[in-house]
């Protein structure tokens, strides 16, 4: 029997790609497979765009990195591969750096046409 491994790559050749306390939305609707008590398999955990917060980093089948994300608008925590999620926090670091910038400079010139 061959276990299906979703590709080839290695995520824990690097580093996690999200940290703790980041903020992060979904990009895809995560369905109970059964591992979250308390819910029937089958229902929806977290719909594509809930915000959350990851609260640890583990590992799955030592190759994917495994995040999880508090949603606190439900009131559960999630676990989720790197790519379900997107970070909002880098998003905002790269409008603050963009807005740390000096502005344009103008081209003016002392003598009129």
């Amino acid at each position: 029997m061959k276990i299906n491994r979703d590709g080839d790559i290695v995520e824990l050749n690097a580093p996690p790609r999200f940290n703790y306390g980041e903020k992060v939305m979904s990009t895809k609707t995560v369905r109970n497979d059964g591992t979250f008590p308390g819910r029937e398999i089958g229902d929806i955990l977290v719909k594509k765009g809930d915000v959350g917060y990851v609260s640890s980093i583990g590992t799955f089948l030592q190759q994917f990195y495994i995040y999880g994300v508090e949603f606190v608008d439900h009131g559960y925590r999630v676990g989720m591969k790197g790519r379900e999620l997107v970070s909002l926090d880098a998003a905002t670091e790269d409008e603050d750096d963009e807005s740390l910038a000096a502005p344009p400079l103008t081209m003016t010139s002392g003598a009129a046409s």
